[in-house]
């Protein structure tokens, strides 16, 4: 009596537990667009405090194409700070549910540059899906590897390469930006070891990258509670918990330090 009950519990478990039910709540997780009336903005800046750390900028010989490239050292700037104001960091709102609509990109394309051996830009938003990798310099072969950093909110990162492929001409080539369980992407050039990257591919277009004075807006946000986080590759995360409400205007900044 009691197998039978036992076989006939876990036989309603696996009617509840079906691969279309498995399905539908992935569905429910994606990002809903809808209009969003009266919206509210949160801005601030992301800032630096304290002395630089040692490795915050990097000098790379340069090998390869010195033509191009240029000759001597490349100098990497790991950590960019001007005016107390830290570049290079992204502020994204996390596991927003519904909002806005993604904006058309720059050009008509989310586009990576790869110019006097450079990745321009630095660091950008994307929304998952197509990316143009250019190649302007001609005569050179560069080899472009995105991947994604898993571990980034732990503390403990790992990479998985999401594509890697060589460009030796001019010109672009159509890539797709599928995260699988990150949104955050670093790059780098195979060919060329001074060459590097980082982007950022969120559920929900609610993401930046901080201005020059380290300056951030996100606008048309529907009213409600969320999580504010701030990215920066070599620093990791920082977080906040915020409110708007409709139409209303919120302030919050980030402090990196390098302690």
């Amino acid at each position: 009596m009691r197998t039978g009950l036992v076989l006939a519990a876990f036989g309603a478990l696996a009617l509840v537990f079906t691969p279309a039910t498995a399905d539908a709540a992935k569905k429910k997780k994606k990002y809903e667009i809808i209009e969003v009336k009266n919206g509210a903005s949160i801005s601030g800046k992301v800032l630096f405090d304290g002395p630089l750390p040692d490795d915050a900028v990097e000098n790379i010989l340069i090998t390869k194409n010195p033509d191009v490239c240029g000759k001597g050292e490349r100098e990497v700037i790991w950590v960019d700070v001007k005016d107390g104001a830290l570049r290079g960091a992204f502020v994204f709102l996390d596991r927003v549910k519904k909002g806005k609509d993604w904006g058309a990109p720059e050009g008509g394309a989310y586009l990576i540059n790869q110019e006097k051996c450079r990745f321009s830009p630095w660091a950008q938003v994307v929304k998952p899906g197509p990316i143009k990798i250019r190649n302007s310099d001609k005569g050179v072969l560069h080899n472009i590897n995105m991947r994604e950093m898993i571990g980034v909110e732990k503390g403990r990162v790992a990479k998985r390469t999401m594509f890697n492929f060589g460009q030796p001409d001019p010109g672009d080539i159509e890539q797709v930006v599928k995260p699988r369980r990150s949104s955050y992407i670093s790059i780098n050039c195979e060919a060329h070891n001074f060459m590097f990257g980082y982007v950022m591919a969120p559920k929900n277009p609610y993401a930046v990258v901080v201005g020059e004075d380290g300056s951030f807006n996100l606008s048309n946000i529907p009213a409600g509670k969320y999580t504010l986080k701030a990215w920066h590759p070599r620093f990791g995360i920082k977080k906040a918990k915020v409110k708007v409400s409709a139409g209303g205007k919120l302030s919050q900044d980030f402090t990196f330090s390098g302690g």
